[in-house]
Formats: structure tokens, C-alpha cells, sequence
């Protein structure tokens, strides 16, 4: 899962990048010649650790999220203000975007704009982003054009795709708004993958409010959820200065400091479920002795759809799996017990794997 960190610049994208990373990378800069800054971070789930208390093995393996941080944009990045847009081709094969807008009104740090403004913020990037498509859909047209001259089904149905696009991106309409005419299918759904366009992609919105202001219940942060709620979207309010200020201390430390705040748990694991939630995932786990694994999976996977993020020949040679629940686990306190007590499921190529489903899979190849 990878997920990539876009905004304005100064408005706290590295700062939230190195929260999550515990990483110290210079801020407004991008990473070395301009290069992204890119990170790896586990996922956390306690779920992990409460099959450890039941199951021995010798590693505990976490699903990771990859964090993508580019060079900040400003209005018209498009046109090589600032720094330009030639950063966001590093985003385009991450699996979603995190927009990070202010929410804070602070005199010390002052907006690029001269003002708060989420809305304005959130559009100001949707427009270079949008810009940056057409310039990669008018560079794809004469090619596709070409190939779809041979009657091949499949380039035609591109070239429909593109075209479709162009005139979207023209009018100024993100590619995720598209669900009409030839975007309707799945083929051409699958082609607008392919084509790994900045506006497709589904965007979490991440308001960075102020340390006085966590829960995000400001008037900007109320105008980015109002206007995310017109498009369905996702907003977790995070403090990016709290949270690069926890990361340096030691847990006990850390724990003191999230409980004084009113806090349940740092931005790390909000991040990952709201991230899960926008892609649609969740995950089922396996457990032995060499080790215990989430499998992040899209919800509504079948056992062999789920048992080929392990390894394409347990789908192909997929026979049948035997499945429990974490639940299950700590209710009879083994694996032993959860068979004699008969609670040990075997499943079928049609079984919907579920959330915090333990599987062991039998395959032959």
C-alpha cells in the first residue's frame, strides 16, 4: 500500500511525513536533487500481538504503508511557478493521495496565500493536478490514436478512454468525478488505472490544526469537512507539530503525553485505518512458527483471491482453507482448542475472507 503526501507548500507536509516516519528530512525542499522523500512505515494492528500471546513464532510481520512526500505546490506550479510540478510523476503509481491543508491560523507562520483558507487551498492543488493529466493525456493521444487505426478492440476502447479524459480534464473535472458514458464500465475503469492519473486517484484529506484545536473543530477545519462531504471524502483532523514532537520521545513518555492531551493514540494508526477505509481493505492474518503476517486485501476477496497476495501458486493450486478469528483464538486459547471445540471452519473457493480472519491454507501445485 502506497499513498502519496500532496499540498501547498509550507503548510506542513514534511513535518507530518517525518511524524509518521520518524524520520528528520529538511523541510520545503523534497528529498536530494528534488527527489521525493519516501518512507516505510508498519501498519500498526494489536491484533498481531494478541495472536503472538497464543501462537510462538520467531517474527511478527506488519502490513507496511509507503509514504511518497514531493516538493510542495503553489498556483500555477503548472507554469513553473515555485517549484513546478515535474515532482508529481512520482506520485502517479501510489495507490492514493493524502492532501494535507492548513487549518491553523497562526502570525508566526504565515500562508503563501496571505490567509486560511482550506477550500481555496484544496482547489488550488486539484487544479495542478488536473493540469498535470491533460499534459500527460495530450501527450498519450497521437500514439493511441495510431493504434486504435487497427481496429484492436482494446486500443480503440483507450483511445475512447483518453479522448474522454481530455475533454473532462479541458472542463476542468477531475477524472475521479467520471462515472458516465465510457467510464462506466469496468474495462474502462481499468484503462483510467493503467493510465495512472493524478486525479483519479482516491485522496484522504488531512487537516493539520493547531496544538489548541486537536479535534479539528475550527471554522476551517468545518469548511474542508463540508466541502469533502460534498464529494464523499474523508477528513482527519492531526496536529503534523504535536505529532513530530512524540515521535522523539521514548513510549512511557509518549503515553503520558497522548493521555494528557485527551488523546487515545498517535496519528499513525488514524492514518492507516482512515487509508484502509478509502481503499476499501482490510486483512486477514496467517500464523506459524516462523512467523505471523497481516495481508492487507481488498474487502470482498474470496480465500484464493486472498491466499495470491501470499503467493500466486496457493491460488492457482488452492484447495481449501481452514479459517478462525482472533476472537475465536482468544476464547479457547489455541488452535488446538478452537478444533476440539469445533470452531475451526474449512472453506471453499467461494468463501468472502473477512476481517481478522486467521487462515492456513492447503494448495497443490
Amino acid at each position: 500500500m502506497e499513498a502519496g503526501i500532496v499540498g501547498l507548500s509550507y503548510i506542513g507536509k514534511t513535518t507530518l511525513f517525518n511524524a509518521l516516519t520518524a524520520l528528520d528530512v529538511e523541510r520545503g525542499v523534497g528529498g536530494p536533487a528534488g527527489r521525493p522523500n519516501l518512507g516505510v512505515v508498519n501498519v500498526p494492528d494489536p491484533r498481531l500481538a494478541t495472536i503472538n500471546r497464543y501462537v510462538e513464532t520467531k517474527k511478527i510481520v506488519y502490513a507496511t504503508l509507503q509514504l511518497v512526500d514531493v516538493a510542495g505546490l503553489v498556483a500555477g506550479a503548472s507554469k513553473g511557478e515555485g517549484l513546478g510540478n515535474r515532482f508529481l510523476s512520482h506520485l502517479r503509481r501510489v495507490d492514493a493521495l493524502l492532501h494535507v491543508v492548513r487549518c491553523f491560523d497562526d502570525p508566526g507562520v504565515p500562508h503563501v496565500d496571505g490567509s486560511v483558507d482550506p477550500v481555496r487551498d484544496v482547489e488550488a492543488v486539484e487544479t495542478e493536478l488536473m493540469l498535470a493529466d491533460l499534459e500527460q493525456v495530450e501527450g498519450m493521444t497521437g500514439k493511441a490514436r495510431k493504434q486504435a487505426r487497427t481496429g484492436d478492440r482494446d486500443a480503440k476502447l483507450r483511445l475512447e478512454v483518453i479522448e474522454a479524459c481530455h475533454v473532462a480534464l479541458s472542463e476542468g473535472r477531475a477524472i475521479a468525478s467520471l462515472d458516465d458514458g465510457v467510464m462506466a464500465t469496468a474495462d474502462a475503469k481499468q484503462v483510467v488505472r493503467a493510465l495512472a492519473l493524478l486525479s483519479a486517484k482516491p485522496v484522504l484529506y488531512v487537516a493539520n490544526v493547531g496544538d489548541s484545536d486537536l479535534a479539528g473543530d475550527n471554522e476551517a477545519a468545518r469548511a474542508l469537512r463540508a466541502m469533502a462531504r460534498g464529494r464523499d471524502g474523508i477528513v482527519v483532523p492531526i496536529c503534523a507539530k504535536l505529532e513530530e514532537e512524540l515521535t522523539a520521545l521514548d513510549p512511557s513518555e509518549q503515553a503520558e503525553m497522548l493521555e494528557a492531551l485527551g488523546l487515545r493514540e498517535p496519528a499513525l494508526p488514524v492514518l492507516a485505518r482512515a487509508t484502509y477505509d478509502l481503499l476499501g481493505l482490510h486483512s486477514f492474518f496467517t500464523c506459524g512458527p516462523k512467523e505471523i503476517r497481516a495481508w492487507p486485501i481488498p474487502k470482498g476477496s474470496t480465500a484464493p483471491v486472498a491466499a495470491g497476495t501470499i503467493h500466486s501458486d496457493i491460488q492457482r493450486g488452492f484447495i481449501r482453507a481452514e479459517v478462525y478469528g482472533v476472537d475465536d483464538l482468544e476464547q479457547c486459547g489455541g488452535e488446538q482448542a478452537i478444533r476440539a471445540a469445533g470452531r475451526m471452519r474449512v472453506e471453499g473457493k467461494s468463501y468472502t475472507v473477512q476481517d481478522g480472519d486467521i487462515c492456513h491454507y492447503l494448495f497443490n501445485v
